[in-house]
């Protein structure tokens, strides 16, 4: 058996920010009352965040926070998740007197204030992305913050072209803008830009897909044609993991989702040539024991 790695593995730039700096919140607190929290699950990856709560870093839910703050939050140190929140969670949370400390992806982060500075201009917002992800609702925030009333949110080009024809019937001269969820694919991206285009032609497109996500795309198409399978590693909630699968599928070869080495399907140690490649919040430490367990 050969066993191919993807050219991309590993944490991104924004996933590695988040855990280092609620790992240092952890560190902080030892031998104090305080406690760690993140909004909702710092990443999605079950691995991480079951070592983050060894360290004491636990998960507050993001929809009971919107009605009830953890017990004396004066004593709480809280960590903004990877994919962000909206501004008035956060502000709410501030005031509270609990400590704050931000680890939005920065490519999220400018995604967000994009969408706050479009909506103060007046333009109507198109959302590329999934209505029920972290990253879209922290967006969303930031445009109503931005006095925008008028967003839609989509997730493929037919919704796309339901909504711009709809904007269209109620307000023909409306200044639209898209903006994407920052791991959407490059050509799921376009799509949902032509269809909007077919009925505002004056579409403002906006490139806020994160570099890390096309890289990871493109090394493993690139690793498909030298592999006769293909294991992709990661958290089943994330969506760059999710696509990644999505990839694998289309070639048609032999292909599984895990979030660990305990999960590879015995078929897959019959493969000549496996090839590996990783979400963007999948550490090393899993790659390294998925490639260990398929060597025994």
């Amino acid at each position: 058996m050969k066993i191919i790695r993807s050219a991309v593995c590993g944490f991104c730039m924004g996933v590695r920010r988040a855990v280092e700096l609620a790992a240092a919140e952890a560190d902080r607190i030892k031998n104090t009352n305080e406690r760690v929290f993140t909004l909702g699950p710092l990443i999605h990856n079950p691995v991480v965040l079951s070592d983050l709560e060894s360290r004491g870093v636990k998960v507050w839910p993001v929809k009971i926070c919107l009605d009830e703050l953890p017990e004396n939050p004066e004593n709480c140190s809280l960590v903004i998740r990877a994919h962000g929140i909206d501004p008035k969670t956060e502000k709410k949370l501030r005031d509270a007197g609990c400590r704050i400390t931000d680890a939005t992806c920065p490519k999220v982060k400018a995604s967000q204030q994009k969408a706050e500075e479009l909506a103060r201009e007046g333009y109507h917002l198109f959302l590329a992305g999934e209505a029920s992800h972290a990253e879209i609702a922290g967006i969303l925030g930031y445009a109503e913050a931005g006095g925008c009333a008028n967003v839609d949110i989509v997730a493929e080009a037919g919704e796309a072209q339901s909504a711009a024809a709809k904007l269209c019937e109620t307000n023909k001269n409306a200044k639209p803008a898209l903006l994407g969820q920052t791991t959407i694919s490059p050509e799921e991206y376009s799509s949902i830009g032509l269809a909007v285009k077919n009925y505002f032609p004056n579409l403002e497109i906006f490139q806020t897909i994160c570099a890390a996500t096309k890289d990871r795309q493109q090394a493993l198409r690139e690793l498909l044609d030298r592999v006769d399978s293909v294991i992709v590693a990661g958290g089943r909630g994330s969506a760059n993991t999710r696509r990644l699968f999505a990839i694998a599928q289309e070639s048609g070869k032999p292909c599984v989702l895990i979030e660990s080495a305990a999960e590879i399907p015995s078929a897959f140690r019959s493969c000549e040539k496996i090839g590996l490649c990783t979400g963007a919040s999948t550490p090393d430490s899993v790659l390294d024991e998925i490639e260990q367990e398929l060597a025994r």
